[in-house]
């Protein structure tokens, strides 16, 4: 799998390609409007997972009621999501890059996401807890495994100095879905509690089977991604072909460079010091931000006494605010560099909210959620630090291990929270999450210090980079 976009930067002289299609704006995948096409798809690949994955959430209070489901039984609708990640996404990274690749992945996993919500409807329409668990379950392999092809397909298709945008502009999809799950879903189970002739769980599952669409729509995204990537590849490969290679010899030096560079299992014992501090940072952050929005909608209602309504539009307000900061802040951060500087301010600023929900009771959780939206968003900009720290053909497997040790983080402070819940109330949670980003701040602090003894190449400025990018087209793109 050829994760280089630099050929998808260059310009040809030619007018036509062998497949009939002329060089427009649209067709070329070389220019930046049919890769602005192709970013839409990648927007929307994961879109259906993102959106069921908070759906628990967004119907905290009916699952309570009409499923009779305690805290932690609750909860563990997030663990179930995220115990088989720990070992699937890893080997599912794995399989998208010696087996599958990024097109056949994409549209198998997909399908797998659009699988599970129909079995979680099931589960719901019955009643069926365990049934309800196996659909949360398949939902965390196909949709976290998703997530590393959506990943890897950002990489693949965009350069370095614009791969934070793109990453924000995927989160920033990603919390559009889950933004529209919080406020859709319960007008949807509504509407047909009020239409139908039945309640109770028939009518949690029927939501649950409307809801799948959003899975079937994301599959199509996966479908017309996977062609043109595809025809890129071909578009890309018929033109280098064209050009004349004076020394054969440097064809032959590129085959065996090919034959080495083979994903093995055992290179991830090979990944750099900075690599692991990232994945540390990235479980110990997402664990105090998940579950706490997992509960967030009876917490509103019981510190602040808020109507069921209010609760759940102030638990989506940080997922408003990164659908609509996350790509401006990641172009903000791919011009200004200095990455980890960003994301200590991130972690700082969740810390300071949650030490606000613990501490204090004046500031409106509103504004609160607001704050705590910036620094998610901010947070997204450590997603492509990975692709400077590890080569193209090892990608899709380190993308997977971020994903299967937050899936682990995830899915055992999940259950502790809801024990902790259940057991000692919510101002124990609060401290709960507050030692986690204490943890976070630690390894962020560890990481700028290795990451300077090696030159600062996460922590770059916006200019350097700028400069560095100039310099690998030219040494791609000789002069004659």
């Amino acid at each position: 799998m050829d994760y280089n976009s630099g050929l998808l930067n260059t310009e040809d002289d030619d007018d036509q390609y062998e497949d009939g299609c002329s060089r427009t704006l649209a067709c070329d995948p070389r220019r930046k409007l049919h890769r602005f096409l192709v970013l839409f798809f990648i927007s929307f690949l994961a879109f259906g997972s993102y959106f069921c994955f908070d759906i628990p959430a967004a119907m905290q209070d009916v699952f309570i009621k009409d499923l009779r489901l305690d805290s932690q039984k609750f909860m563990n609708l997030y663990s179930f999501y995220s115990w088989p990640n720990v070992f699937v996404c890893f080997i599912g990274g794995f399989l998208v890059d010696r087996v599958f690749g990024l097109q056949v992945g994409g549209i198998l996993f997909s399908g797998l996401v659009l699988i599970a919500q129909v079995v979680f409807g099931l589960g719901t329409s019955f009643n069926n807890i365990p049934l309800m668990y196996i659909g949360r379950l398949i939902l965390g392999i196909g949709g976290e495994t998703l997530a590393t092809v959506q990943n890897a397909y950002c990489i693949s298709w965009y350069s370095s100095s614009e791969v934070t945008f793109v990453f924000g502009l995927q989160m920033s999809i990603a919390r559009f879905g889950s933004t529209v799950t919080m406020n859709v879903m319960m007008p949807i189970y509504n509407a047909l509690k009020n239409s139908a002739h039945f309640g109770g769980p028939k009518v949690v599952g029927y939501t649950q089977f409307i809801a799948a669409l959003f899975c079937l729509f994301s599959m199509l995204c996966t479908i017309f991604l996977a062609y043109f990537d595809r025809r890129s590849k071909r578009i890309l490969r018929s033109t280098a072909q064209a050009i004349e290679v004076s020394d054969h010899s440097l064809e032959n030096e590129e085959t065996v460079k090919v034959e080495e560079d083979k994903i093995q299992l055992k290179d991830v014992l090979t990944f750099p010091t900075s690599y692991w501090l990232i994945c540390i940072i990235i479980v110990c952050y997402y664990v105090s931000v998940f579950p706490f929005i997992g509960l967030g909608v009876t917490y509103f209602e019981k510190k602040y006494g808020l109507t069921p309504t209010m609760a759940g539009f102030v638990n989506s307000l940080s997922y408003i605010v990164s659908a609509v900061a996350s790509p401006l802040l990641g172009a903000m951060i791919d011009f200004t560099g200095c990455n980890l500087l960003w994301i200590a301010l991130s972690v700082l600023l969740t810390l300071f909210v949650h030490c606000m929900f613990a501490f204090n009771f004046t500031v409106p959780p509103l504004v609160l959620m607001i704050l705590l939206g910036f620094g998610y968003s901010i947070l997204a900009s450590i997603w492509p630090l990975v692709g400077l720290l590890i080569p193209g053909y090892q990608l899709g497997t380190a993308y997977g291990m971020l994903q299967a040790v937050q899936n682990l983080g995830l899915a055992v402070i999940a259950m502790a929270a809801g024990a902790i819940l259940d057991s000692s109330g919510y101002f124990m949670v609060e401290l709960f999450f507050i030692a986690w980003l204490v943890l976070t701040l630690a390894a962020v602090v560890a990481l700028y210090f290795v990451d300077l003894s090696r030159g600062s190449l996460l922590n770059a400025s916006g200019k350097r980079r700028r400069r560095e990018a100039r310099e690998r087209e030219a040494a791609a793109n000789p002069v004659n």
